[in-house]
């Protein structure tokens, strides 16, 4: 039986665990500390993630009447955590190993009821998620940083690309699995990973046995060092590697095969994981890896970035905005490479895209003026400086009718929004529909419905897919599937919608379809209206836009 910890580390939770604890958005937390002034205080204000006392907390939301009621996942987590301790990412291994395999090792008899309790009333998979979304709201646990932060998967699935069933993908430093997990179809890919950590790449196997992801190994072992995959050549390799440590094993494996862009130094362990994750790339095959901004300029690395340009196999660097990695705030890039094909060679330039303006929450397609192809010639200079920002604003055309563009654009939009916004008629009153329903899990059960990653759609003529997507996100359905959190994931058991004749389907499905359009197109407006906010602000501080001379 593992010892528990100190008391102490089990009675402290994060800001985001008290939020789970009551029932409430981890805004709503934030304002209870503003407006209450009897809240606890932080029991380690140092912190760069504030710790509350567990009990304080509880005594607290007693007190006020929020959130008396445990739900059973937060049961779970606490007794997790009281168990485990800081070493909550082994407690919550011994879970994923319970529901996956029914091995008991590791776990309590309480700690195992309570698991497969829950997971009778949900499924084993939501259970193991439920416990990793935790793990990654949580600060300072051990293994933290081995979890990529869900923005940093968008971004790199978004720079990926569409992912076919047929592809070898490969992680290399794979971590819980969650960037391994993230791109494709669940059933098709081959996924191969590999992870320093045995209970983490334990983990990280249950994670893909339980959600479906059949033919996926995870193996155990240092990648550089001990590589399990030396055979492999993949189609995808993701990779967001280690936090380079003061030398990489450069004496160890100074004449390996991998280095074939050059031998990094010991400061370089970043261009290490790099090339190895070049070297496992089939022909025509792509890296995207998560890179320190430093990269792209420091000087040890110059000759190893000179010698990826002119092969023309580095074909994009992204500067992506602060905020994107849950341990630092500092911004990182995405190096996208490809291996050429055949023998006619690689990229003749470099797509350089600078979103460090944007917020982390994307858009992660680029706006005008924060993208520029870099032929490879201006980049082969003594510093050999990838960075972003540098070649965009080199690249920056006449900003004030940059500026001028978007604003006529955003005056014309503005200006259809009003037409496309549907005409709806007076219906009968709140609660008509409330009569005979079906279940999203009959219809799929019956043939009706395909469910897929995306939004489930109709795989019969007696169903209207406007019809199915538009009710399953009526306000009721849209409670049943939101977490306390506040993240959305479809209740596919518990999912209703609404008996029709499929002819009135269609007319309501109509009417869906044309709010989804309009919702669009305000979306569109927005990032519109971001850029020219974003511009106007740069044409201000260097001098390219004046005020006008009689502001309004």
């Amino acid at each position: 039986m593992k010892e528990s910890t100190p008391p102490a580390a089990e009675s402290l939770i994060t800001g985001a665990e008290i939020a789970r604890l009551a029932g409430v958005t981890r805004a709503a937390v934030s304002n209870w500390r503003r407006r209450y002034s009897d809240f606890p205080g932080p029991a380690d204000a140092g912190a760069s993630t504030p710790l509350f006392s567990l009990a304080e907390v509880r005594s607290w939301l007693a007190k006020q009447q929020k959130g008396t009621d445990v739900s059973d996942d937060v049961r779970l987590w606490q007794a997790l955590r009281g168990s485990f301790g800081e070493d909550i990412i082994t407690g919550v291994t011994g879970v994923a190993r319970l529901l996956a395999r029914g091995d008991t090792s590791g776990l309590d008899e309480d700690l195992a009821e309570l698991a497969t309790g829950l997971a009778a009333k949900e499924t084993p998979a939501q259970v193991v998620e439920q416990l990793v979304e935790r793990f990654r709201d949580s600060s300072r646990r051990v293994g933290s940083d081995q979890v990529t932060s869900l923005r940093l998967v968008k971004a790199v699935r978004h720079f990926a690309g569409p992912v076919s069933g047929d592809s070898v993908i490969l992680d290399p430093a794979c971590g819980i699995g969650t960037l391994l997990l993230s791109v494709g179809p669940a059933e098709g890919p081959v996924r191969r990973g590999q992870e320093i950590d045995p209970a983490v790449a334990e983990l990280a196997q249950a994670r893909a046995d339980l959600a479906g992801y059949r033919n996926t190994v995870i193996e155990t072992g240092d990648s550089l060092h001990q590589d399990h995959w030396s055979d492999l050549r993949a189609d995808l390799v993701l990779c967001d590697p280690p936090t380079a440590g003061p030398d990489w094993g450069r004496e160890e494996l100074l004449l390996d095969s991998r280095w074939e862009l050059g031998t990094p130094s010991k400061a370089e362990g970043d261009l290490a994981w790099l090339q190895h994750c070049y070297a496992h790339t089939a022909p025509g095959g792509t890296v995207v890896a998560v890179m320190p901004a430093s990269v792209a300029y420091r000087k040890a690395g110059r000759r190893i970035r000179a010698e990826m340009v002119r092969r023309g196999i580095l074909t994009d660097v992204v500067a992506l905005p602060a905020g994107m990695v849950a341990s630092h705030a500092q911004p990182v890039h995405l190096w996208v490479l490809r291996r050429p094909a055949d023998a006619s060679g690689g990229s003749r330039s470099v797509h350089m895209v600078d979103l460090t303006s944007n917020s982390p929450e994307g858009p992660m397609e680029p706006a005008a003026g924060q993208a520029v192809d870099v032929p490879l010639i201006d980049l082969l200079n003594d510093s050999v400086d990838l960075t972003p920002s540098a070649h965009v604003d080199a690249a920056r055309g006449d900003l004030p009718a940059e500026y001028r563009a978007l604003r006529q654009r955003i005056e014309e939009r503005l200006g259809q929004l009003n037409a496309l916004l549907p005409a709806l008629s007076a219906g009968e009153g709140p609660g008509t529909l409330d009569g005979a329903t079906v279940s999203l899990a009959d219809l799929s059960r019956a043939g009706l419905v395909e469910l897929t990653d995306a939004e489930p759609h109709s795989a019969s003529d007696q169903l209207d897919t406007d019809y199915l997507q538009g009710f399953l996100r009526s306000a009721s359905n849209k409670r049943r599937s939101t977490s306390s959190s506040g993240t959305y994931r479809l209740d596919v058991k518990g999912a209703r919608v609404p008996q029709m004749a499929v002819e009135q389907q269609r007319r309501y499905g109509a009417a869906f379809r044309a709010l989804r359009e309009f919702e669009a197109y305000v979306g569109e407006v927005a990032r519109l209206a971001e850029q020219a906010s974003a511009l106007a602000r740069d044409g201000l501080t260097n001098g390219a836009l004046v005020p006008p001379e009689d502001p309004v």
